[in-house]
C-alpha cells in the first residue's frame, strides 16, 4: 500500500490490476500524489488528417534544423577564413556561420513548440505538496508515469517525427563539438600566423621602424619622455594589411630605464631595450583597441577604450582595468646607419587575451 493519503472520498486501486490502462495508472499515481487531473484533452485525433499535417510540419523543422547545422559545419570546416586584401569569400565566413546556426536554431525552436503547442494534449493539474516514503507502488505509478509521458510524445506512432528530430539533433550536436574538435581538423597555428606581424625579418633583413609617412627613425629623433608610433618598414607596413604591427616605441628617462631594464631582466627579456628606448605593442590586450593615451610623469599607457592601465617600466604590466595581459614587447636595436630596426618579431601572440592560445 502507498504511504500517502488519497484524496477523501477516493477509494485507492492495485496498481498490478492487468486491466488497468497506463492513463489509468498514472491517474491513480496522480491521485495518492494529492494530484488532481482537473483537465485532460487530446488536441488532434489519432491518425487524422490534422495529425498528419502537424507531424508533417514538425519534420520539416527539424530537417530544416540538420540541413542548416550541416551546412554551419561545411562552412566551417571547408570555407576559406583567413583575411585576403579586397573582395573574396573570406567576407562571407562569419555572416554565412551566423546564418546558418541561427536558421538551424530557429528550426529547432519552433519546431519543438509546434509539437508542443499543437500534438501533445493539454492537461491541468493541481497538487499539493507533502513529504513521505517511497512505496513499491510509488515506483511502479512513476515508472508507468515516465513511460506514460514518453508515449504521449507519440514518437513510437508518428516514426517521422523520431526520424527527423534524430536528422536535426545530430547535426546541432556536430555544430556544438566543431569548434571543441576544429584544431584537430585544420591547425589554427598554421604557418604561426597568430605570432607574426609585419616586424618578423624578411629574407634574414631585421625590419626598420618607420612613422606612418614611411620614413625610419634615430634615437635622436625622440627626446628624453617623448615616444612616437611606428610601423614596419615593409610594403603595406603602415595599411590595415598589418593592423597587428602598430607600435609605441618610447624614450626613457634614465632611472625609469634603469629600473626597465632590471624587470626585463626579470622575465628573461634582457636585450629587449636598446639604450633608453623600449617598444610595445600599441594593441591593448583586453579587446584590441589603440593603447595610445602615455603618461610620462608615472609611465603609464591608457587604453581609452575600457580604461586599461600598463606600466611601462615593468614590463607594461596591466595595473588598472579589465585587461589581464601585459603588452607584449618588441625587441630593438639600431643599425649600421643609425636607424631603428626590431632584432625579431614579437616574442609573445599580440592583440586580445583570447588570441593567445599555447
Amino acid at each position: 500500500m502507498s504511504t500517502h493519503t488519497a484524496h477523501p472520498g477516493h477509494e485507492q486501486v492495485d496498481v498490478n490490476d492487468p486491466r488497468l490502462s497506463q492513463f489509468d495508472i498514472v491517474r491513480e499515481g496522480a491521485r495518492r500524489d494529492d494530484i488532481e487531473i482537473v483537465h485532460y484533452e487530446p488536441q488532434v485525433t489519432p491518425g487524422s488528417k490534422a495529425e498528419r499535417r502537424l507531424v508533417r510540419t514538425v519534420a520539416a523543422m527539424f530537417l530544416l534544423t540538420g540541413l542548416a547545422a550541416t551546412a554551419f559545419l561545411v562552412v566551417y570546416i571547408w570555407w576559406p577564413w583567413e583575411y585576403e586584401m579586397g573582395r573574396g569569400g573570406d567576407k562571407l565566413y562569419t555572416p554565412l556561420l551566423g546564418l546558418t546556426l541561427g536558421i538551424a536554431l530557429l528550426g529547432l525552436g519552433f519546431g519543438i513548440l509546434t509539437w508542443g503547442k499543437k500534438l501533445l494534449p493539454k492537461e491541468v493539474s493541481i497538487q499539493d505538496r507533502h513529504e513521505g516514503a517511497v512505496s513499491a507502488d510509488d515506483q511502479r505509478i512513476t515508472g508507468q508515469t515516465m513511460a506514460y509521458m514518453a508515449d504521449e510524445l507519440g514518437v513510437k506512432r508518428r516514426p517521422l517525427l523520431g526520424v527527423s528530430l534524430l536528422a536535426g539533433l545530430a547535426p546541432v550536436g556536430a555544430v556544438a563539438a566543431a569548434p571543441l574538435v576544429g584544431g584537430l581538423i585544420s591547425n589554427p597555428h598554421k604557418n604561426n600566423q597568430m605570432m607574426v606581424t609585419g616586424f618578423s625579418p624578411q629574407d634574414g633583413q631585421k625590419i626598420r621602424l618607420v612613422r606612418e609617412d614611411g620614413r625610419p627613425i634615430r634615437p635622436a629623433d625622440i627626446s628624453a619622455g617623448g615616444q612616437i608610433t611606428v610601423f614596419p618598414g615593409i610594403e603595406h607596413g603602415v595599411s590595415n594589411l598589418h593592423a597587428d604591427s602598430p607600435t609605441l616605441l618610447i624614450h626613457l628617462r634614465e632611472a625609469d630605464a634603469e629600473e626597465s631594464r632590471r624587470n626585463n631582466e626579470r622575465v628573461g627579456h634582457g636585450g629587449y631595450m636598446w639604450g633608453n628606448y623600449a617598444a610595445y605593442s600599441k594593441i591593448c590586450t583586453h579587446a584590441g583597441c589603440p593603447a595610445s593615451l602615455y603618461e610620462q610623469q608615472t609611465n603609464r599607457l591608457l587604453c581609452p577604450c575600457h580604461q586599461s592601465q600598463f606600466l611601462i617600466t615593468d614590463n607594461a604590466k596591466p595595473i588598472f582595468g579589465p585587461a589581464s595581459r601585459r603588452l607584449p614587447q618588441l625587441p630593438i636595436e639600431v643599425d649600421a646607419e643609425g636607424y631603428f630596426v626590431a632584432k625579431s618579431d614579437y616574442t609573445e601572440a599580440v592583440g586580445p587575451d583570447f588570441w593567445e592560445r599555447p
